[in-house]
């Protein structure tokens, strides 16, 4: 086969039936069950029947999100699919990543998602802190807004925490200080600034006791050396040692989350085909806008699955 990346996505992509269009499938119903078994409730319901609300919930999100990439990388294997040249995953898709790279066992990250999860939902009380998304303006544009919306309260933080896209970036911090960057950001001519429906400031400096209590829980869990290479989030950057790894997780709870450089690093690499493990088409959308040399499907059902394996094999076939 020809080499490829997997990208796995992170919050926001989750829906109710996210795994109907793998009715069947014995690989991911097991993978399904092994979290919930993990977890201590039934997520396989959850997923299939919700309700929103809890499926919403940050501290659900984070380990459904987990466990259907993975439950799709394993049919993936399973249906005699090749292993990615290189994975990458978007914020809580960063331990999907990790699973399907063999530097942590699935049943170790389900616990740690859904733990990584209430610290960040901890580090910051509700109401306290937002986030917001910013489309139309470049990435040095969106920090000068950051800087100007912060300097109005010296004791607020607002901050570019995702670089979703060359001009789709979204800011946290402290509520108040994200309102008046939205302001700032359509004076400086951004198309939309709006907030997001989220519960913290995730990925801003503001969660870093997140980042600590992680630091803490991460230290007894078993990393190995990935067995494909991995590019974070926090750095752009594939790492080989364990203890980095679990360094950069760390870090990465309260640290922007760079994909549009990943996606540059793909394709500055020389990888041009992209497959997002997951139901969902959010980064292979991203990874289209940011690099034109990058294509890719996802594999939203066993259909998608089966057709995408099939067009790898059939350009391996063809020495491509």
């Amino acid at each position: 086969m020809s080499q490829f990346a997997f990208v796995f996505p992170g919050q926001g992509s989750q829906a109710i039936g996210m795994l109907n269009g793998f009715a069947g499938n014995s690989i991911v119903a097991n993978t399904v069950a092994e979290a919930g078994d993990a977890l201590g409730f039934d997520l396989g319901k959850l997923i299939a029947e919700g309700p929103k609300e809890e499926q919403d919930l940050t501290t659900n999100t984070q380990p459904i999100m987990l466990t259907a990439a993975v439950a799709v990388y394993r049919a993936w294997i399973a249906a005699g699919g090749g292993v990615p040249s290189v994975v990458a995953g978007h914020s809580v898709g960063e331990y999907s990543a990790l699973v399907a790279a063999g530097v942590i066992a699935f049943q170790d990250a389900v616990p740690l998602v859904r733990f990584r999860a209430k610290v960040m939902q901890d580090a910051v009380p509700v109401g306290q802190g937002g986030m917001a998304v910013i489309l139309g303006l470049a990435a040095d544009d969106v920090r000068a807004v950051c800087l100007a919306a912060a300097a109005a309260d010296p004791a607020s933080v607002v901050e570019a925490v995702n670089f979703n896209e060359p001009t789709q970036i979204v800011i946290a911090g402290h509520t108040a200080a994200v309102e008046r960057a939205c302001e700032l950001a359509k004076a400086r001519g951004a198309k939309r600034a709006m907030k997001l429906a989220v519960s913290a400031p995730f990925h801003s400096s503001l969660l870093k006791p997140a980042s600590d209590r992680l630091r803490a829980y991460m230290q007894d869990l078993n990393f190995q050396a990935p067995q494909i290479a991995l590019i974070n989030n926090v750095d752009v950057a594939i790492l080989n040692d364990p203890a980095a790894i679990k360094e950069a997780l760390v870090r990465q709870a309260a640290g922007p989350v760079r994909w549009v450089e990943t996606m540059q690093k793909l394709a500055a690499d020389g990888i041009t085909q992209v497959i997002e493990c997951a139901p969902s088409k959010v980064l292979i959308g991203m990874a289209k806008r940011i690099d034109a040399r990058l294509t890719g499907e996802a594999l939203v059902d066993q259909a998608a699955l089966e057709r995408v394996l099939a067009t790898l094999e059939q350009a391996s076939s063809q020495g491509q």
